[in-house]
Parts: structure tokens; sequence; C-alpha cells
């Protein structure tokens, strides 16, 4: 089924399966498609977010269970309080699932380095998030959030007719106010066509 996904400013991009079919104005796009199911967004529709620290955010950190907060809280635990954990392949792997989770909360798409746990590895590869190479660590604070790292912010490559459909819409009214306030105001993130992460 062929969906335009349209923002406040009236961008939309046509999606069929894990494509975009076409990209421009909603307008423009709805003649042409009169058929197509409209989804509009509040807000900005960009490429998405990448996170330049994918290692160091699903490899050195674990990502606690809702049912683990009393005892390890929320954030990521790193370091010697890591270590503590007995980490097995099956906890690195459902780690790695809900810290994947949270980054396409934050309108990640895509995230760099390599990834050498193969638990970690499998369950980003299942993700469908974008995955590209990176040279050296970079440096900045490894946030789930890419605006908090310190680093300039990347964008993938603008969406258009024939790329994946992978990207991020922000409650937002330009690119601006998204610096200002960051990944939390992502509303919906779309993977491989499919809406991965929607703000309720």
């Amino acid at each position: 089924m062929l969906t335009l996904h349209a923002d406040s400013r009236g961008r939309a991009l046509a999606v069929r399966g894990e494509w975009v079919l076409e990209a421009g104005p909603l307008e423009e796009l709805t003649r042409a498609h009169p058929l197509a199911r409209v989804r509009r967004w509040p807000g900005i529709l960009t490429s998405g977010l990448v996170n330049m620290h994918g290692p160091e955010l699903l490899e050195q950190a674990y990502h606690p269970d809702p049912r683990e907060a009393d005892e390890l809280g929320t954030e990521p635990v790193t370091g010697d309080a890591l270590a503590a954990l007995g980490m097995d392949e099956a906890r690195w792997g459902a780690s790695a699932r809900r810290g994947v989770q949270r980054m396409l909360a934050r309108g990640t798409v895509v995230v760099a380095g390599t990834f050498g746990n193969r638990a970690v590895a499998a369950a980003v590869r299942r993700s469908g998030i974008g995955v590209t190479g990176r040279l050296g660590v970079p440096d900045g604070v490894p946030s789930l959030d890419p605006f908090s790292s310190g680093l300039p912010v990347d964008f993938p490559p603008a969406r258009e007719s024939g790329s994946a459909a992978r990207f991020a819409v922000f409650d937002v009214r330009d690119e601006a106010e998204l610096a200002e306030r960051g990944g939390g105001s992502c509303v919906a993130t779309v993977v491989a066509g499919r809406i991965v992460f929607r703000r309720k």
C-alpha cells in the first residue's frame, strides 16, 4: 500500500514498502496518488539522525529492562557497574534491542561504528536501523540523543525517489528549534517503511 507521510510544512514522502517512491509537496503527491493513505505529522519531516557512538552505546553500556529500574535505574549502565553484571549473550542482545529502540525514539535512523559483539550485531541488523562506518573513536559524549553528544549533529542524505524509507519527524517549527529541543521532540521514526516509534 502507498502511504504519504506529510509534515506541517506540506513536505511529503510517498512510501511503498521499504522505499520512497517520490518526495515533494503534499499537494502534488496527493494529486499524483489520490488513493494513497495520508499520514499527517506535526512538525518537520527529516531524514533522521546519525548517532556517532553506536558501539559505545550498545556494546559498552547495558540498557536496563524497565523491570530492573529499582535496582539499576533507567540510564545506561557502564564501567565497573557494567562489569559487575556478568553479561551473557542473551542479556547483551536484549540490552541492544532496548538501546536501539531508545535511539529510534530520539529520531536516530543510522548508527556509526563496527559491532564486534555477535548478539549486539544481530540485534542491530534485525532492527533495520542503518549502520555506517566511521574512522576511529569520535570525540564527544556517547548519548542516546545525538544533540547531547557535544558533536555536530549529522543527518543522512535527504530522502528522495528510490531511497530507503528511513526518516524521522520532530514536533518543532524548524531546524533551529530542533537543535534547541533535541531528539526528545521526535514524534515518529520510520525504518524500512515501518513506523518503529510513535509518540503516544
